[in-house]
């Protein structure tokens, strides 16, 4: 451990035991936000190399809880926030040093509404214990998502290692000042893995950063969003053990459960439950990761005495890849998305002596409002105590913050084109849950229509373009080999079901649009569109100036194209893209892609074709 990392830390003990809470609801409020500790290796330092440790400690989430057993780095739940500067070059070893038995229970149970999935215990009638889970080994990779890095350093999910043994990475960190975040990716069990707690922040600092003198040090604040549940004893008293509990919803043509992805009733920040955080009356910023395994936060700041949204005070000044052109103005909830970031401005001088809400805010609910049907049995995620002493704040907001370019189709670099279907669960041939599609452009002549894997697209200039599927599972063979350096523009198209958040390995993106999609030619039970209905365009949306910067997730709603542009650079090798939501990206939705010097993509003569459009 870096000796720039000053914090205590509680260390792994045989056994902790304390009275278990008396009742399943907990108060809010009750426990003070804990910030993590910041680890800023030098100069000398970061290029021989830190070493990081994954282990096994005992952590309050919440007062009324007896100690939960977690898998932290640095023993810390979440783990240190790094820092370092642009082309600041980073070595970590990141040393498995995980002992005993596996720190979550997991169960599934038989879907209600509300979701079951919910509910605090694994009581319910028809509940059953996930096999293997329990027997489950310390096996662990670490990912810096978001990051620009050879493919050796990403953390490619078949490369965990044991413990005793260390990942070793090197980070070039050289990109735009941005808020990453590092977290577990082992193959299959990453849902399980991240749940445990191996996750944290990792900020990059540049000079146009400094130039703006935002919000630092104790002003500025990582706030980690995790959603988790807990276990109970047979008095149905909470024991504080991680809960990993999730609904079937059906059989898959093996008799295995098809389940719905993890959706608990506690949120936690910065591994706390429902905390609070004491706020001069200044401008604070708060950079925000949603690290939850599958739910969507749609967050808004209200007003404890009036129950109505603050307006004029909280600003987003960045998205996952960095600052945007301008403040954005949050007077309406926010969503963001699991692996999602958000950089905000809070201006608490406007607000002294108040007690302010943070809230997760179902859509079509009013900001506090609890909705069990869909899983939000507790709104609440923290609340802000605002000193009513004024104190005197240099810090003004800039109006313009960076030399952002937002790109369109009309000045994008020249692109290549891909087009990646999102299927709805229950498609044929998916084992019941949703899954990408690689699609490769053919004449119509040379397929059959309608047929397995054929999908037929009407795009927004009125053509009708036959696609097949080249590829559907994480094994199948290589589909997608990108030239080093160049533009590529994926399309991602939901043909129905769930939003998935899906994120790109190794580089930014920008959205350039998002557009609607009737999809209801596409027929699950075909594994394609029938024969005279493709899948039909019908309108643009908008991008929401609260996703318009740079990013390296985004969310594809059902019945959405939602098209991304990118530069594949600073790398080559093997990575991969996915969908966000844990579940889904450890039941094969999953794909790698290949970064390869143009020079060597001469010889490869099985590339499979993509199309190439734009101005030079």
């Amino acid at each position: 451990m870096s000796d720039t990392l000053v914090q205590h830390h509680s260390e792994e003990t045989e056994e902790q035991t304390a009275p278990a809470a008396p009742a399943a609801g907990l108060v809010p409020f009750m426990d003070a936000l804990r910030v993590p500790p910041r680890l800023r290796p030098g100069k000398a330092e970061a290029l021989r190399g830190i070493t990081v440790d994954l282990r096994a400690t005992w952590v309050r989430l919440h007062s009324q809880l007896p100690p939960t057993r977690v898998w932290a780095y640095e023993g810390h739940f979440p783990g240190p926030t790094i820092e370092v500067r642009r082309k600041q070059r980073l070595r970590v070893a990141w040393t498995n040093r995980l002992s005993g038995a596996y720190p979550v229970t997991a169960y599934e149970v038989p879907a209600t509404t509300p979701p079951a999935g919910n509910a605090p215990g694994h009581n319910e009638v028809g509940a059953e214990e996930v096999k293997g889970v329990a027997e489950l080994p310390p096996w662990s990779v670490t990912h810096l998502h978001g990051a620009p890095t050879g493919a050796g350093n990403d953390g490619w999910a078949q490369n965990a290692v044991a413990p005793g043994d260390a990942q070793l990475s090197e980070y070039p960190n050289d990109c735009r000042a941005t808020a990453l975040w590092y977290h577990d990716h082992a193959m299959h069990i990453t849902r399980w893995n991240v749940f445990t707690g191996l996750a944290g922040m990792y900020l990059i600092r540049d000079e146009e950063e400094d130039a703006l003198r935002l919000p630092r040090d104790e002003y500025e604040v990582p706030l980690v969003l995790m959603d988790r549940n807990l276990d109970t004893d047979s008095d149905g008293r909470l024991t504080g053990r991680l809960l990993h509990k999730v609904q079937t919803v059906g059989k898959d043509p093996e008799g295995r459960n098809v389940t719905t992805p993890f959706s608990g009733p506690y949120t936690l920040v910065n591994g706390v439950i429902w905390p609070y955080f004491d706020v001069e009356a200044r401008w604070y910023r708060f950079r925000v990761v949603n690290a939850s395994n599958a739910r969507f936060y749609r967050l808004a700041l209200i007003d404890e005495e009036t129950g109505e949204q603050v307006t004029g005070a909280v600003k987003q000044i960045g998205t996952d890849g960095g600052l945007l052109d301008r403040p954005v103005d949050l007077d309406a909830p926010v969503s963001i998305a699991p692996s999602e970031r958000l950089d905000l401005l809070i201006d608490f001088s406007r607000l002294r002596g108040r007690n302010l809400r943070l809230v997760n805010t179902p859509a079509g609910k009013r900001p506090g409002e609890a909705d069990e049907a869909r899983g939000v049995p507790y709104p609440q995620v923290m609340r802000f105590r605002v000193d009513r002493e004024p104190v005197r704040d240099r810090f003004v907001l800039p109006k313009v913050l960076s030399s952002f370019q937002r790109l369109s189709h009309a000045n994008a670099p020249s692109h290549g084109h891909r087009v990646i279907a999102l299927t709805p669960p229950g498609t044929v041939g998916g084992n019941g849950h949703p899954e990408i599609w690689e699609l490769q452009e053919v004449p119509a002549a040379e397929v059959t229509v309608p047929g397995d894997g054929v999908i037929q697209i009407r795009n927004d200039r009125g053509e009708t373009v036959t696609y097949r599927r080249i590829a559907r599972s994480f094994d199948d063979t290589m589909g997608f080999s990108v030239e080093l350096d160049s533009w590529e523009q994926w399309s991602f198209l939901n043909l129905g079901g769930p939003t998935h958040p899906m994120h790109i390995h190794l580089i930014s993106f920008q959205a350039m649009s998002r557009q609607a999609y009737a999809a209801d030619g596409f027929d699950p039970a075909l594994g394609g569109t029938r024969e005279g209905a493709p899948v039909a365009y019908s309108g643009e949306l908008e991008v929401l100036p609260s996703e318009r910067g740079w990013k390296d997730t985004i969310q594809v709603a059902g019945g959405q194209m939602v098209n991304v542009i990118g530069r594949y650079t600073g790398a080559t090798g093997r990575f991969m893209y996915h969908c966000h939501i844990l579940e889904h990206e450890d039941m094969a939705m999953m794909r790698p892609f290949l970064v390869t010097p143009g020079q060597v993509l001469v010889f490869d003569h099985h590339r499979p074709g993509g199309g190439h459009h734009g101005v030079a």
